[in-house]
């Protein structure tokens, strides 16, 4: 995908001894968006935006270690060795002898040549790394602008990770005239040097610039228009983080000195065999226990207590990357984890104050948000005609963010129609679910609309379950009522020669909760890389089959 970004400047932050100035300049092809005010929570601010660097800038990905001399020594000794293994006689050994010399001379001739260009080779992909990153990234950050928050989105260069700060307005005083909407700014990695220069005794502006939209020429030197190609996965990462922000979750507080203990487990030991899982046992009105394997080291969180109705074990993966948090223990008072099951998401967010940082993990560090979890598909679906769909989008944008229950109390539809369209909006990249204040928000990720049709179906699995249906290939046998207002669905679904049963469990926001299949997708996978195609058309089949009785 082709994104075109214009920018007016460059943005700037000026330090002195008694004040920084930030100066944010928002793309001018986008509707105009700008805000300008002093931060006072200044030092929560300054480790909450240099969190949100190091995630920007994080690849926990496995770095295969630099063969390149040994690879050099071998082919310059590799003739060698086997010309010594294979002489029988002195006769050969002494005609050898002048050619390897006059070999190595030619090397050694030809490593002269070239050395200066392989160290000005490795010397700039070093330097691009420690001190230019931004050049490695493609897109520039995403900033909206709320009547009542500002917030900044990012995701790590693995995509495993997804970054989200939220600043209320009790950061800000003196806060003029502000453009609600969202809007990329110019970003540089220079910039992060000088957020580090924020101190609590200097008065710290933040300005995403009106001054930006200002009418100019295109031969204005301070004219910058730039074209970049945007990966489809960093753009499907976006999507599915906040459709599973949606999911079912078991909640829990923790102390910042848990999380402490936690980072300086992974500090003191580095893990040599599998499983690396941080198993999670919660029983309620006892304290949180956290085991790390392949040790099993407990650490008890004697100041956490979980609250939850039922006793759980719940185990996650890639847990370094929660050393992502480790400068926020001194700023935060507390964190707020979200675990969506084994090998599935999970949710940290650092309550600051008047701010929130949420981090959003995928199942593991190698399963990245865009490929491997399609949480889009766990959530409610179902056919919505346009007019409905208008009328929720309208009732939002005029409210910038609501619950569903509002919205659905603004419209006259059922919450069920307004979930529907929300998901939809969602995928859609127009609408994004805020897990902190338990809201839906206006936030249109891109300039231009999405290629829906290209990006609904990010994997085969709910093509395939929408072609199951059209062809009448699934069958629903059975639908129960259930105490807590789900469905148990009960069916069979044919591919090819092949019959498969299939049964699932809704809950009452008719969200697949559980659910089995005879597929070889459910059999390798379970839900930890949502559900097969069979499950989907099993609950598409239902849901027109209940459309159809309410028509009746």
């Amino acid at each position: 995908m082709r994104f075109n970004y214009r920018y007016y400047g460059t943005t700037t932050v000026d330090n002195s001894a008694s004040a920084t100035d930030m100066r944010f300049v928002p793309d001018a092809l986008r509707p105009p968006t700008h805000f300008v005010a002093d931060v006072n929570k200044r030092l929560p601010f300054r480790e909450a935006m240099s969190a949100l660097h190091d995630v920007v800038v994080a690849d926990s990905r496995y770095q295969a270690p630099d063969k390149s001399a040994y690879k050099a020594w071998l082919a310059q000794n590799e003739e060698a060795l086997l010309a010594e293994f294979q002489a029988r006689s002195a006769d050969l050994r002494a005609r050898q002898t002048p050619l390897k010399e006059e070999l190595k001379e030619i090397r050694a001739r030809k490593d002269a040549v070239l050395k200066p260009f392989y160290a000005a080779q490795r010397k700039y992909f070093d330097y691009l790394y420690q001190n230019n990153r931004d050049l490695w990234f493609v897109l520039d950050p995403v900033i909206t602008v709320h009547p009542d928050r500002v917030f900044f989105e990012c995701f790590s260069r693995d995509e495993s990770s997804y970054a989200s700060l939220s600043c209320s307005h009790n950061v800000f005083d003196r806060i003029g005239d502000f453009a609600c909407g969202t809007t990329n700014i110019d970003y540089s990695e220079a910039l992060y040097e000088q957020f580090l220069k924020i101190r609590d005794y200097k008065s710290t502006r933040l300005a995403i610039d009106p001054g930006g939209f200002q009418v100019r020429t295109a031969d204005d030197p301070t004219f910058i228009e730039q074209k970049i190609d945007v990966p489809e996965t960093w753009v499907r990462g976006f999507l599915q983080v906040s459709s599973a922000m949606t999911l079912p979750a078991h909640s829990f507080d923790l102390h910042p000195i848990d999380v402490h203990n936690f980072c300086l487990q992974l500090r003191r030991r580095k893990e040599r065999a599998s499983p690396r899982s941080l198993r999670f046992v919660l029983k309620p009105g006892e304290p949180v226990r956290a085991i790390f394997e392949p040790w099993n080291d407990e650490v008890v969180c004697r100041r956490s207590i979980y609250q939850g109705n039922a006793e759980e074990e719940i185990r996650i993966w890639g847990r370094r990357r929660l050393l992502l948090l480790e400068r926020l223990i001194p700023v935060a008072h507390s964190f707020t984890v979200h675990l969506m099951g084994s090998g599935m998401p999970s949710f940290w967010i650092a309550n600051l104050p008047d701010m929130q940082l949420t981090l959003g993990l995928s199942g593991w560090t190698a399963n990245d948000w865009s490929r491997a979890g399609q949480f889009d598909l766990l959530a409610p679906r179902g056919e919505i005609d346009n007019d409905s769909k208008a009328r929720v989008f309208a009732a939002l944008t005029r409210r910038w963010l609501a619950s569903a229950d509002q919205l659905a109390a603004d419209t006259g539809l059922s919450r069920l129609v307004v979930e529907r369209a929300l998901t939809l909006y969602t995928q859609a990249g127009r609408v994004i679910y805020d897990l902190t204040q338990r809201v839906y928000r206006l936030r249109e990720l891109t300039r231009e609309p999405l290629p829906f049709d290209d990006l609904r179906f990010a994997s085969a699995l709910e093509s395939e379950a929408w072609t199951l249906v059209a062809l009448h290939a699934i069958t629903l046998q059975r639908c129960e009522a259930q105490a807590d207002g789900g469905l148990r669905l009960a069916g069979q679904a044919k591919s090819g020669r092949k019959q498969y049963d299939v049964s699932l469990r809704l809950d009452a926001d008719l969200r697949i909760a559980d659910g089995t299949c005879q597929c070889n997708h459910f059999t390798q996978n379970r839900l930890r890389q949502g559900p097969c195609a069979h499950m989907l058309a099993l609950r598409l089949a239902q849901g027109h089959a209940g459309e159809q009785g309410k028509a009746a």
